[in-house]
């Protein structure tokens, strides 16, 4: 069973993902959009991330778990990713950090 995170967990928890990078465009999978929902697994006492990726057949899984593990380190003893892929990641998700950061590097967003 998931449950809710406190207020304060739910912003520790998502200012430390900000140190995990899409390996494709170097920004934060936060201000990208995502993380779909953070909750709370009570009967295995850990942190579930519902993420997706900007597509579904992207290779580097692995390097965003190696990275969630490295940012989550002092955050939470466990974490699963649920990976996502419903409703489909699209532009509209990145946040207006993340679209500051994609005009930075040459995006048109």
């Amino acid at each position: 069973m998931t449950a809710t995170l406190t207020d304060a967990k739910y912003d520790e928890v998502t200012e430390a993902l900000k140190d995990v990078m899409d390996p494709e465009l170097g920004i934060n999978v936060v201000d990208l959009g995502l993380i779909y929902d953070l909750a709370w697994d009570d009967e295995n006492d850990a942190l579930v991330i519902h993420m997706t990726l900007t597509s579904a057949g992207c290779p580097l899984t692995d390097v965003l778990e190696d990275q969630t593990a490295q940012a989550l380190d002092s955050v939470v003893d466990r974490f699963r990713i649920n990976w996502v892929w419903m409703p489909p990641w699209g532009p509209e998700k990145i946040t207006d950090d993340g679209r500051d950061m994609m005009r930075a590097l040459g995006f048109a967003i």
